[in-house]
């Protein structure tokens, strides 16, 4: 294929279809300005024209071509730009259809090169290919082989392994994740916008009359119940409905070849590949709500994964919110060892335990104290602060939990680290993953004879920290992952104080 090719004729209808909400404000505002001289309905037209021909000159201006060693993209009319990927620096590949996609037989490819977000992308993008073209070019790029001989016979094709599959009992797990917290604001926001610029009167509907009469009447702490527990219960049906249609058919598979390959997705389907030998591990990752019914998601720490969007839209997502013990399987099944994800964790001591509450401490006080200078200066009433007070016994809590999250092993050939209390997280990384070590000391540190240790790597969020363990745990630690690795610097050091 390395002849210039375009994309699915298809994209004709979808491009157009594509540029009208992105063009949605712009339309508006012509109409507005239209409509001062009573040809609104005209000017929205020629708008919607103009949106639409761009949405067409997308295809006529964007070609691609595979070559032996390339993938290249022209796209642009005024500003045309050539984007050029090295196939040996390609990482994941990402084949994503939308409805309307699904619907005319096309996808959108991704294709990953190593770089995270927060280092400008790095990915290219073919929207939109057939189907089968698709699939054809994803497994030309992660599993290319060189063609056999002529009189040899073509080997049986051996079929991928499954690691895991949706349950459809975890989609219990769905309201605790809180994902349709966004959602539900995004509504709101635009509803409350409308009824704004339409003018119009929410108390003139029935419903809405008596609910607003039922809030207003009762006593305020009834009243911030109430409101709590209606916006709870919108908010938990949003995550289950978001939980089915971003996980509805999710299948984790083991290609042969050496890739992981996750499947997954309702209206929208999303399938993404993973090269296996840029995989250094994983991260059992349990929110508060989540780990509260004893669920968790397991993430892959690798190269090249858009880390900086989350795991669920960067495409590192392993397994979607699950019963704990799942995703510890399934992350024992990638890395294919069970000990790093079962092993107890060393303890960080008592000197960990008393920065933690002398931290939480810290944190309360500095916030009753600020409550508190409000309600003397500027008249509050005085239960901002007495609820200020009354978050002790949280404030405790977490710093108990904060500690008790806290642990480091070393399991063989991977470094295990554990912290977090909003969000606990179990990292297993691999040793040869680890390019170097950050060892850092804050002043309140070096009081307490504390260090966080800091395996730095390439891979997933470029760092994994084992928070607030001795100076001489740290080094053992670092010294049993990659040996040698700290002796010149260590002996340096021993150097100049011996000097």
């Amino acid at each position: 294929m390395s002849d210039w090719q375009r994309l699915s004729r298809r994209m004709l209808l979808i491009h157009p279809v594509q540029e009208i909400p992105r063009a949605l404000p712009a339309l508006l505002g012509v109409a507005l300005a239209g409509s001062r001289s009573g040809n609104g309905g005209l000017w929205a037209l020629v708008g919607v024209g103009i949106a639409v021909g761009l949405g067409m000159m997308r295809w006529f201006t964007t070609t691609y071509r595979v070559t032996e060693d390339r993938v290249e993209v022209r796209q642009g009319l005024f500003r045309r730009r050539l984007l050029a990927v090295s196939r040996d620096r390609i990482r994941t590949v990402d084949v994503t259809a939308h409805a309307f996609h699904r619907l005319l037989g096309v996808t959108r490819v991704t294709i990953g090169t190593g770089r995270s977000d927060r280092e400008g992308g790095g990915s290219v993008r073919l929207d939109g290919l057939d189907a089968r073209v698709a699939a054809r070019l994803r497994d030309d790029l992660l599993h290319r082989t060189p063609a056999p001989a002529p009189s040899a016979a073509p080997a049986p094709a051996t079929p991928p392994t499954e690691i895991a599959r949706l349950d459809s009992r975890w989609v219990r797990y769905g309201p605790f994740t809180l994902s349709g917290v966004v959602a539900v604001g995004v509504v709101a926001g635009f509803a409350a916008n409308f009824i704004n610029e339409a003018n119009l009167d929410p108390r003139q509907y029935g419903v809405l009359r008596d609910a607003a009469d039922q809030v207003r009447d009762a006593p305020l702490v009834l009243a911030i119940v109430e409101v709590l527990v209606v916006a709870m219960v919108v908010v938990a049906i949003a995550s289950t409905v978001g939980y089915v249609l971003a996980f509805w058919g999710f299948r984790l598979t083991r290609d042969p070849r050496g890739t992981l390959h996750v499947t997954r997705g309702l209206l929208t389907t999303r399938a993404t590949t993973i090269e296996e030998r840029r995989l250094h591990g994983v991260e059992i990752s349990e929110p508060l709500l989540l780990r509260a019914v004893r669920g968790a998601r397991c993430i892959a720490i690798a190269t090249g994964l858009r880390v900086g969007r989350g795991a669920e839209r960067g495409g590192s997502l392993l397994l979607p919110p699950a019963p704990v013990a799942e995703a510890r399987r399934v992350g024992a099944a990638i890395v294919r060892a069970t000990a790093p994800l079962e092993c107890p964790l060393a303890s960080h001591g008592p000197r960990a335990r008393t920065r933690r509450f002398t931290r939480a401490l810290m944190g309360w006080a500095a916030l009753v104290v600020v409550v508190a200078a409000a309600s003397a200066l500027f008249g509050w009433p005085g239960w901002p602060w007495q609820a200020a007070l009354a978050l002790l016994p949280f404030a405790l809590a977490l710093a108990a939990d904060r500690y008790r999250s806290l642990g480091h092993a070393v399991s063989g050939d991977r470094l295990v680290a554990r912290a977090g209390s909003l969000v606990r997280r179990r990292s297993v990384l691999a040793h040869d993953g680890i390019i170097g070590w950050n060892i850092t000391r804050t002043l309140f540190q070096r009081r307490a004879g504390l260090t966080t240790l800091t395996a730095t790597t390439a891979a997933g969020h470029q760092h994994y920290d084992v928070q607030d363990v001795a100076l001489a745990e740290a080094l053992r630690v670092a010294e049993a992952a990659t040996p040698g690795l700290l002796t010149p610097f260590l002996e340096t050091g021993a150097a100049r104080r011996a000097a």
